[in-house]
């Protein structure tokens, strides 16, 4: 339950708590949305715009995860200084437009320009939700409720392709953002009339570069709030790694291009069943327990995996198979690790979730692009590079820990 809520009804017009929770993750889903829906528009995009080299085509996807991660240290600050509410329909009012300017680009560089600028736009929602759940809530119930909201971040991609193939039979891959245009109107005034202001007013910051270069020096002074961040860096480069590269392994590893829908979904389905199920179960055994197994068991159905794809000519059944069970094992280590990044962090929790987010986006971006520029045909690249993100994530835990995985208690940052 929120921590800082009473027992007494939501003011007239306003969200109660269930709905709070529902308008977060609706608010997660922009980008979810945004990434994903595009997959099966990146042949028709080449094509239309002139782009041959399939490689290339990941810069749609990348440019926005880029985006995405450079403007986060702007959004933390303005919501510390000015409220989360202002700030958050600020940011979504520019990702609507922005996917608008997508949408009519004639080309690939202003198309590549716009997707940039739509990440930077949308990445108020990812600082956002975060500083509003740690605002919201406290310990477990945070762990709880960060589950919920990120398990729509998992759930979108299971839908997200299908959608866009949809939106392909009805219309050139323009209209794609057309309806992502909408999307993000909605939610900008879904949260605009129903959404309370949730910080505090003894957290309020002033906006000067001294204050801001205080909160970024204490989030990255703080063992935890360091070290859980770098851990997601590396497990977020596994999962940009995915994103951009799973078109050409269906396409062109496997020469299955109609399987392409199926195929998100038959593993993130998985995965927002896990996401769900974390969600009910942290409480009972704790954060650090379930996201500390959560990342074992990635890191060692990861490097499985590479070994299988290093012996024989996997079958794509049991790609997809071994993906699902990765992924399954990512939900229970995300959203937890955002909460222990988050743990100590609640004074600072806008410029906190800032800082986390420049760092793990960008870094995982750049992971997750250098993997899909490895693509040669075959999955073996990709996976190789999936493994060793897991890897480097469980050994960057392990140190923030002081090698104490697993431990039910707090460790001191």
């Amino acid at each position: 339950m929120p921590s800082n809520e009473s027992n007494t009804p939501p003011a007239r017009g306003r969200a109660g708590a269930k709905e709070i929770v529902a308008l977060l993750a609706g608010l997660m889903a922009l980008n979810a949305f945004a990434i994903d829906a595009m997959i099966p528009a990146l042949p028709d995009i080449g094509a239309d715009l002139g782009v041959a080299e399939d490689n290339r085509r990941q810069l749609v996807v990348v440019a926005y995860m880029l985006g995405f991660g450079a403007s986060q240290l702007l959004w933390g600050p303005l919501a510390d200084r000015f409220g989360r509410k202002p700030i958050l329909a600020a940011g979504v009012a520019l990702y609507t437009l922005f996917a608008i300017l997508c949408g009519i680009a004639r080309s690939f560089e202003p198309l590549i320009a716009a997707r940039f600028a739509m990440g930077a736009s949308a990445a108020v929602s990812r600082v956002l939700v975060v500083a509003m759940v740690r605002d919201l809530f406290e310990g477990e119930a945070m762990a709880r409720v960060m589950s919920l909201t990120f398990m729509v971040f998992m759930v979108v991609p299971v839908v997200a392709p299908t959608i866009g193939q949809l939106i392909l039979l009805a219309g050139p891959w323009r209209l794609i953002f057309i309806v992502l245009a909408a999307y993000g109107l909605a939610m900008g005034l879904w949260s605009w009339f129903r959404l309370s202001e949730t910080l505090k007013p003894e957290y309020r910051r002033a906006l000067n570069l001294g204050e801001i270069w205080s909160a970024v020096r204490a989030t990255l002074a703080d063992r935890l709030s360091l070290g859980y961040t770098m851990a997601l860096t590396a497990t977020f480069g596994g999962l940009t790694a995915y994103i951009a590269s799973i078109q050409q392994i269906v396409f062109d590893a496997f020469g299955r291009p109609g399987a392409i829908g199926l195929v998100f979904a038959a593993i993130a389905a998985p995965m927002a069943a896990a996401s769900w199920a974390n969600s009910r179960i942290v409480g009972r055994f704790g954060t650090r327990r379930v996201g500390h197994s959560g990342l074992a068991a990635f890191a060692l159905v990861t490097v499985v995996h590479a070994a299988v794809a290093m012996s024989f000519d996997e079958p794509l059944w049991l790609f997809v198979v071994l993906m699902a069970l990765a992924f399954v094992a990512f939900a229970f280590t995300s959203s937890n690790l955002s909460t222990l990044a988050m743990a100590n962090m609640a004074p600072i929790a806008g410029t906190a979730s800032s800082v986390q987010g420049v760092v793990g986006t960008i870094g995982g971006a750049l992971i997750g692009f250098t993997i899909g520029q490895a693509f040669d045909g075959t999955i073996r690249p990709f996976l190789i590079g999936l493994a060793l993100c897991g890897l480097a994530a469980l050994a960057i835990s392990a140190w923030t820990e002081r090698g104490r995985l697993f431990a039910a208690l707090e460790t001191p940052a």
